[in-house]
């Protein structure tokens, strides 16, 4: 498989949908996020919009989400978060595996996604995920293998505030398995609010230890 050409036909994917305006619908307001969605042309689900504005330069708001060695101590969806194949500097396999979540209505699932970030003019970096096959890494009897359809993030400077950036996240998973499609719709926009809020507690709490580092 060409990981390279996948992974650039999956950032053009990202970026249009971020520049797609119509047919998105509000589905949750908190904490400053917003949640949209409209029916996903992949799948039979929804293609999932949120937004944010997050305390942090673009550049290391994009290392913090692309960047797998710290994952798991700040995303409180995810058990394991590994690179199990590293294609060149901003490209790579990783294998994840989720929380269960919706109180536990959702069992864990594992994943194998390729993801990469590319850099654009103005600022802009676009990290992008979609789900491939890996012969070495089978799915197993002890999760359900779901499938990532592109996802990713956009992350581009406020300018009228540069140590800001303006975060808007793009999700349509397939959980596959046995669960109804209303469970999923019903559970999802507040588990992204809560990722959107475990990415600006995490950046907090690196800040936090920077501080302290330097002034010990």
């Amino acid at each position: 498989m060409d990981y390279k050409a996948l992974a650039q036909q999956t950032a053009q994917e990202i970026l249009g949908y971020y520049q797609d305006t119509s047919g998105w619908k509000v589905v949750k307001n908190s904490k400053k996020i917003t949640v949209s969605s409209k029916a996903s042309k992949k799948f039979h689900g929804n293609l999932y919009r949120v937004e944010a504005m997050i305390p942090e330069s673009t550049s290391k708001l994009s290392d913090f989400l692309f960047k797998p060695e710290n994952r798991v101590t700040w995303d409180k969806s995810l058990k394991m978060y590994n690179m199990v194949l590293k294609i060149d500097l901003d490209t790579f396999l990783c294998h994840t595996i989720t929380e269960s979540f919706a109180m536990g209505s959702i069992s864990p699932r594992d994943f194998i996604n390729l993801v990469s970030v590319k850099h654009y003019e103005g600022n802009m970096d676009v990290i992008s995920s979609t789900s491939v096959d890996f012969p070495a890494y089978p799915p197993s009897s002890s999760y359900i293998r779901g499938y990532n359809h592109a996802c990713g993030y956009i992350c581009l400077p406020v300018q009228e505030n540069p140590a800001y950036s303006k975060l808007v996240m793009f999700v349509q998973t397939e959980m596959r398995g046995k669960l109804a499609p209303s469970i999923i719709e019903a559970t999802m926009p507040s588990n992204l609010v809560s990722f959107m809020i475990n990415v600006e507690d995490g950046i907090k709490t690196q800040k936090n230890s920077i501080k302290t580092w330097i002034s010990s």
